[in-house]
């Protein structure tokens, strides 16, 4: 039987990432064979993994890399918050986005197929990962931009990766297009412009809306305040031009029963348009990143912004960690239950 020495344990640690024990007891199970015993180390691994595939993992982080005009953003889902501050799982993010940029994968089967730095595939390097840091570690979805020489890309990570984001912009330099990152990071929007929303989305997020005013009315009962209107439209899509010419009328009658003099209805008239057209694209200000007020200068939107910097948001990408994952609720006290037994 061949001789387990320090070095070989460090050798096979260093080429796995397994803990001693389970480095020293693999090297004895083949016979000191270090090909052997990564291959070992490798099929427990994938027990391992299999044992944890219907665990939820909603912790994690996102990978966000730029490689020339190519740039990649992942998010990568550990079960806990703890493990995903861990210097491996770090690693093997950082790690896996830089190859999807580099490899520019087609799909996530053909993400998986990528070779890593070290030799392995993207794949295994995960199930290595499950098995070595003990939590299920799933890529679970990634993204490419690619831009031209003329455009830029921004690129942001907040709260140390939870968020991460990836912009396109042409006309821009690179802090404005970092800036728009930030603001994306911030604001969360799901269209660049108004006229990418779906017609049953508005409807959708208008329903919500007016819930949360049904909400505030009620509270605004208590202390006798009047009822705030239910919004009757949320997008600009949605105001047409019949729409529009009808509230410039009836603006113009609220000015006559006022008693305002007819002459100066002009000065009045835009302020009170732009208003109805303000209430009434609230689903815009919160979903399209181009209506939304720029958090730099909410005196301003985006798009106003953008213009005057002779800009063109191109595309953009935002991963929030663990967003669209229902987590499950530990019930910690059937949990100690279930160990006394």
């Amino acid at each position: 039987m061949a001789k387990i020495t320090a070095q070989l344990v460090k050798e096979l640690r260093e080429r796995t990432g397994a803990g001693v024990m389970d480095a020293k007891k693999a090297l004895v199970e083949v016979d000191g064979d270090m090909d052997k015993a990564v291959q070992y180390l490798r099929d427990k691994g994938m027990a391992k993994a299999a044992k944890k595939a219907d665990r939820v993992a909603a912790e994690g982080l996102t990978g966000v890399y730029v490689d020339g005009n190519v740039a990649a953003i992942t998010e990568v889902n550990s079960e806990t918050d703890f493990v995903s501050s861990n210097d491996k799982f770090v690693n093997l993010v950082n790690a896996a986005t830089k190859t999807i940029a580099e490899g520019k994968p087609a799909n996530m089967e053909a993400a998986e197929e990528l070779k890593m730095a070290d030799g392995t595939t993207l794949a295994q390097s995960f199930v290595d990962a499950t098995a070595t840091i003990g939590e299920k570690i799933v890529l679970r979805r990634f993204a490419l931009e690619e831009k031209t020489d003329d455009q830029e890309f921004g690129a942001y990570q907040h709260n140390g990766g939870q968020i991460g984001v990836i912009t396109v912009l042409e006309g821009a330099d690179a802090a404005t297009a970092k800036h728009l990152a930030m603001h994306i990071a911030a604001m969360s929007p799901k269209v660049i412009s108004p006229e990418e929303l779906d017609d049953d989305f508005i409807t959708d997020q208008l329903a919500v809306m007016n819930h949360k005013i049904d909400q505030d009315n009620e509270s605004r009962a208590l202390v006798n305040k009047k009822p705030l209107p239910h919004l009757v439209y949320g997008s600009e899509k949605q105001l047409s031009d019949e729409i529009l010419a009808k509230a410039k009328e009836d603006i113009k009658a609220e000015l006559k029963e006022e008693g305002k003099p007819e002459k100066i209805w002009d000065k009045i008239i835009p302020g009170k348009m732009q208003r109805f057209i303000d209430d009434n694209t609230q689903v815009d200000k919160q979903f399209a990143v181009l209506s939304q007020n720029y958090i730099m200068d909410d005196s301003k939107t985006v798009g106003e912004f953008l213009k005057e910097k002779g800009a063109k948001l191109v595309a953009f990408q935002r991963y929030e960690v663990g967003e669209g994952i229902e987590k499950k609720q530990e019930d910690f006290a059937a949990e100690v239950r279930e160990q006394m037994k």
